[in-house]
């Protein structure tokens, strides 16, 4: 093991100003434990070569699928993720070391101008389907334009387009020390599963790098967070569907919020619910199964057949 406390952790990492924040804060702390660092910024999809399908290992991750590849290709020893954008199944041989403490879980909306146009037929961006049907069941008489990209492109695409204002995760923007004076927080959005935390995965054939990891986990972060991901697996059987959830202890219980939208936003199904924190485990799929018991299912197999369209 002595000669082990020597071997370098390569932490890989996309090249996102985010992305590269999330990786340095994960290296600062395993340097301040006494391992030593080194983070790579991994190159997209196209360049790793890899012998197996991807549908074979499990890979499905939009944002986390070239460092999953580089991993497995052992170029990598870990990886650092925003939670909520990592799918709920892990692919084959990789595992959950740590969640860190979670920063702020809320959505906030950054605005141009005056706030008058709430009254008015306003555009609002968002790329979340959560978002889009959160925002039309509470303002109908708004429009909501797509809007992807990293958080400094869509700040950009904000300025200049004619839109009235963008949806963001605060975290994210706190992170990078962008957020805007002119924000509004959301506090009436029930944000993503795991909005608000990082994880760091790590090969599971790994103990050393495993051990290490594993000293940066937040337990109370980790139960929460795995509470909203059973929640969305639960209920999203492999469809992407306006889901919210979120858990946080107080008093020794979990109060959990969750919420099913259609995409429209017409249709909502809010869950509350609390329990004792050593009852959490299958707390988060009690709370799915209860929504979809109470109309759920029926919004679901709408959702699936909207984005068949």
């Amino acid at each position: 093991m002595a000669n082990e406390k020597n071997k370098i952790i390569r932490i890989g990492t996309r090249d996102s100003e985010l992305a590269l924040w999330q990786a340095h804060t994960v290296e600062k702390k395993l340097n301040e434990l006494g391992f030593q660092t080194e983070i790579v910024a991994v190159k997209s999809q196209g360049d790793l070569i890899l012998n197996k399908p991807l549908y074979e290992l499990g890979i499905t991750g939009i944002f986390t699928k070239t460092l999953d590849i580089a991993m497995i290709n052992g170029q990598v020893d870990i990886a650092v993720h925003s939670m909520k954008d990592v799918p709920t199944a892990l692919p084959k041989g990789i595992v959950q070391a740590a969640v860190l403490q979670r920063a702020s879980q809320k959505d906030i909306l950054v605005y141009k101008g005056d706030k008058d146009f709430f009254n008015t037929n306003a555009t609002i961006a968002t790329g979340s389907l959560r978002r889009q049907a959160q925002w039309l069941n509470r303002y109908p008489h708004h429009k909501v334009v797509d809007l992807r990209g990293n958080v400094n492109t869509r700040l950009q695409k904000l300025q200049d387009n004619d839109w009235n204002g963008a949806v963001f995760a605060e975290a994210g923007l706190d992170r990078i020390n962008l957020k805007p004076e002119n924000y509004l927080g959301l506090d009436w959005m029930i944000p993503a599963p795991a909005q608000g935390a990082m994880v760091v995965v790590v090969m599971e054939n790994d103990p050393f790098i495993y051990e290490a990891v594993a000293q940066l986990n937040h337990r109370e972060t980790e139960i929460c967070t795995e509470i909203e991901r059973e929640f969305l697996k639960t209920l999203e059987g492999g469809c992407t569907a306006p889901i919210g959830a979120f858990a946080e202890v107080e008093a020794g219980m979990i109060k959990f919020d969750g919420l099913l939208c259609s995409v429209d936003g017409k249709q909502k199904i809010h869950i509350q619910k609390t329990t004792p924190i050593q009852e959490y485990e299958h707390f988060g799929r009690q709370c799915a199964e209860n929504a979809l018991q109470n109309g759920g299912f029926e919004i679901m197999e709408q959702i699936r057949k909207d984005l068949k369209k």
